[in-house]
């Protein structure tokens, strides 16, 4: 009977473990698929963000379709829970290390603002969100906004460096 129970569950593991891998290669694919185009609203804040750096004399960042991507994936997933969040940033940082080699990741999240300059201007006036902007060592960004159901913007934006 221990033997029974022992191969009965040595069998769910495997079939677990095989699913889990399944679905892992799916995401991925569909990550690498992903096309982006670029909302007004998006390339605004990119702008905002290369323009604040220019006027401190720190280096302009490169967009990176790939980092962008990632921060639409996440952004979807706030939209859809309702709430802005940093849930699974860990995972977020693995994808960018494996498909964009980046060695930093750093993350701005936010929600609610109907407008770049006002996601932006929050993002400047705490100072955790600005340490990122300001981040010298960040060489490409991407950017990612999504409405939710009831209409509310999300905002994912992420820097790496390279």
């Amino acid at each position: 009977m221990k033997v029974f129970i022992l191969l009965f569950v040595v069998a769910i593991l495997i079939s677990v473990a095989s699913c889990s891998q399944d679905n892992e290669e799916i995401y991925m694919t569909q990550i690498i698929d992903h096309k982006n185009t670029y909302s007004s609203m998006e390339l605004e804040i990119l702008n905002l963000v290369n323009n604040y750096r220019d006027s401190l004399g720190i280096n302009r960042l490169s967009k990176l379709d790939i980092v962008s991507t990632v921060a639409f994936s996440h952004t979807t997933y706030m939209a859809e829970v309702g709430k802005v969040s940093h849930d699974n940033f860990y995972d977020r940082h693995q994808e960018l290390v494996n498909l964009a080699n980046a060695k930093t990741v750093g993350e701005n999240v936010g929600y609610g603002y109907n407008s770049a300059n006002g996601v932006f201007n929050a993002w400047i006036l705490s100072d955790s969100h600005k340490q990122l902007i300001e981040n010298s060592k960040f060489t490409h960004f991407g950017i990612s906004t999504e409405k939710n159901s009831k209409g509310r913007n999300y905002f994912t934006q992420i820097f790496i460096t390279k």
